[in-house]
């Protein structure tokens, strides 16, 4: 059956991913259907609407799917049955009346209780316009009483203005008007419980918790799942997969973030307390680069969620330093009597190592159909040779959402999904693919461009002539930047 899914108006790329994460948690799609044929959604769009507009239909197979997706997704702002839609109140109407009576009729009985909301994009109305467009529904047989707060039906009228983009809205050639019966909502309060600014415990790389939570969902995070973070410094990421019942284990080359944080009260296991999560199942001192594991271990972890480091807010390093530098081949053990102090040495970690060893580490302890998901920094000049993403055989990449922070540069969350095996032979395999992954990226990376998108947005050649004043002709709509 078909939906109207609502959208808030941000993050635009991350919505559909989401959803159809989502709906593969909740069994929208055959058991039969794996990852490897990743099962997609049926979409429409509304009738003159734009791509990014936050309207769009949505073929879901139960209501009951549709109620759980709307209820946990972050970027759902409602999932709606959609009685009638017209390009004005007389199309409406008869929209409505022609919408079959059976599916109407058992939320208009007299023992039950109902509420009309009127929302509108695009415009604002008066609370007497409100008045006088709820008045108008006469003609659909309302037997039930009012209920302002707590009703047990729900229904909306949504208007949607008509508008050429000027107001930094989607552009919609035409007026469109919406009345449907609210089948799931979102949470409006889990984000503000969880933002930063109230956090016990912060870091500068602490994860935004709207971002936490999408990749939680991303994860598919559930009770019974365990979930690892390689780079876990202060929790955030874990923190949202805990809320959603997962099992959480973590990991960070630096002890001090890990073992002390900022005291007894301000540490990363403070940040489950606050929130009454159950504690991670351990948090180690680790390297991604020299994984603790022991050989031959195999698939544990149900999904593996991170933010490498990437040089931006954080340089990546790995065990090494001056010890390695004087030639000692053989792993350097410290004294008994140094251990409690001791802070392990450490050496630069370029990002294209940091992801190889990222994706040998998920092959080898992700479970099959096992996700990983993390962020990877891309520029955004077009067709640029450097802006392809990481592979690997075991792994099938099915959803790419950008996230543009300025004005040459974004991050990408990648979501990949285990589809085989880890042997030998795929290690090898995956070895090809990162030297050629490294040889397409490493200029890039050695020039420091990745720094100067963020910091230094200006071209360079507009610096030397004086002129800043030249703009992107691309357009932007509200929400596109967030």
């Amino acid at each position: 059956m078909w939906y109207l899914c609502v959208f808030f108006h941000r993050l635009l790329d991350y919505r559909k991913p989401e959803v159809e994460s989502l709906a593969k948690l909740f069994g929208a799609f055959d058991d039969n259907q794996n990852d490897d044929v990743h099962p997609q959604l049926q979409w429409k769009l509304p009738l003159h609407h734009h791509p990014d507009s936050p309207f769009h239909l949505v073929n879901l197979p139960s209501e009951e799917i549709a109620r759980n997706i709307a209820n946990r997704s972050i970027l759902v702002k409602g999932m709606y049955e959609l009685w009638g839609e017209g390009g004005s109140y007389e199309e409406l109407k008869d929209s409505i009346l022609s919408y079959p009576d059976e599916r109407k009729l058992p939320y208009l009985e007299s023992n039950s209780t109902f509420r009309i909301t009127v929302d509108t994009f695009g415009k604002v109305i008066s609370l007497q316009e409100h008045k006088e467009l709820i008045q108008g529904f006469t003609y659909i047989p309302f037997k039930g009483k009012v209920n302002l707060r707590k009703p047990e039906h729900n229904f909306w009228l949504i208007e949607i203005d008509n508008c050429e983009g000027n107001n930094g809205l989607p552009p919609v050639e035409q007026k469109r008007i919406f009345f449907g019966r609210e089948v799931g909502a979102a949470d409006r309060k889990l984000l503000p419980t969880y933002e930063l600014k109230s956090r016990t415990y912060l870091g500068p790389t602490a994860m935004d918790a709207e971002i936490a939570f999408l990749m939680a969902n991303q994860a598919l995070a559930t009770p019974g799942k365990l979930v690892y973070d390689p780079f876990v410094g202060t929790g955030s990421i874990l923190v949202a997969a805990a809320h959603f019942g997962a099992m959480t284990m973590g990991a960070d080359i630096d002890i001090r973030v890990v073992r002390d944080g900022r005291g007894p009260d301000r540490n990363v296991w403070s940040n489950f307390k606050q929130y009454g999560l159950e504690m991670p199942v351990g948090l180690l001192r680790a390297d991604n680069n020299l994984p603790p594991w022991r050989p031959g271990l195999k698939e544990v972890f149900d999904a593996i969620i991170c933010d490498p480091p990437y040089g931006v807010r954080a340089g990546g390093r790995k065990s090494g330093g001056r010890k390695l530098l004087k030639g000692a081949v053989e792993p350097y053990i410290v004294p008994d009597d140094k251990r409690t102090d001791h802070i392990p040495s450490t050496a630069p970690y370029s990002l294209v190592e940091c992801v190889h060893d990222l994706l040998d580490l998920a092959a080898k302890m992700l479970v099959l159909g096992g996700r990983l998901v993390f962020f990877y920094p891309v520029l955004r000049e077009e067709e640029s040779p450097h802006n392809h993403f990481p592979e690997h055989p075991c792994f099938k990449l099915i959803s790419s959402s950008e996230q543009i922070l300025s004005s040459r540069y974004c991050r990408v969350l990648l979501t990949m999904v285990k589809i085989g095996p880890y042997t030998e032979e795929i290690s090898l395999a995956a070895r090809m693919q990162h030297l050629e992954f490294r040889e397409n990226h490493v200029k890039w990376l050695e020039d420091g461009n990745l720094h100067s998108a963020v910091f230094s947005p200006v071209d360079a050649q507009l610096k030397e002539t004086g002129d800043y004043k030249i703009k992107d002709s691309t357009k932007k709509y509200r929400g596109k930047y967030v």
